[in-house]
């Protein structure tokens, strides 16, 4: 945007740089006009002059003013073709500035497009993080149920002492083989007596 701003003025200062080198343009081509116009009326009093002395020195003056008139009519044409090369400069000024501001506008029109991906994508995991919480909640509280149930049940059997601090997996884990390797052996043993 302070990227936009900054050549919207430096256009500005252009367009009126440009719009001042027409105004003078304008004006150098009126002088021109005027002084051909003074030409022309000297050329007119020429015909007019009837005595010879007069004539000559009238011509004189004349083409005294008429140097000077072409000296200054000169001097226009050059100070216009100096406004009219600046005017192209100007004018191709301008035009660049204004690709540039529109380049800068789709740059930040496809910034602004990104930003709002990226945030909606944001939004979306943050969604998709907040339901796996939940999830996660739910399972450890299942877990924790089911584990409580495991040592409720493996410590309340005969012959089992109860525990006397937090039990660890690995000490559920013994106590669970104890208790199937008893029942192993009692089932041997009562194959072997016959029993059914």
């Amino acid at each position: 945007t302070g990227t936009i701003a900054s050549l919207q003025r430096q256009l500005e200062i252009q367009e009126s740089q440009l719009r001042r080198a027409t105004s003078e343009k304008e004006t150098l081509q009126r002088k021109l006009r005027e002084q051909e116009d003074q030409l022309q009326a000297m050329s007119t009093k020429i015909c007019s002059l009837s005595e010879e002395r007069e004539h000559e020195e009238m011509m004189m003056a004349i083409e005294k003013e008429n140097c000077s008139l072409r000296q200054a009519v000169t001097e226009q044409e050059s100070k216009l073709d100096e406004q009219n090369k600046l005017i192209g400069e100007l004018q191709g000024t301008v035009s660049q500035l204004r690709a540039e501001v529109l380049s800068s506008r789709h740059h930040i029109h496809k910034q602004q497009q990104a930003q709002q991906e990226i945030q909606s994508r944001a939004e979306a995991l943050q969604h998709r993080e907040l339901q796996t919480r939940v999830a996660l909640e739910c399972i450890t509280s299942r877990f924790e149920r089911y584990r409580s149930k495991i040592i409720q049940a493996t410590f309340s059997t005969a012959g089992s002492k109860p525990p006397q601090a937090e039990v660890t997996d690995e000490e559920v884990l013994e106590a669970m083989q104890k208790i199937i390797n008893e029942r192993l052996e009692f089932h041997q043993m009562l194959k072997q007596k016959g029993v059914k």
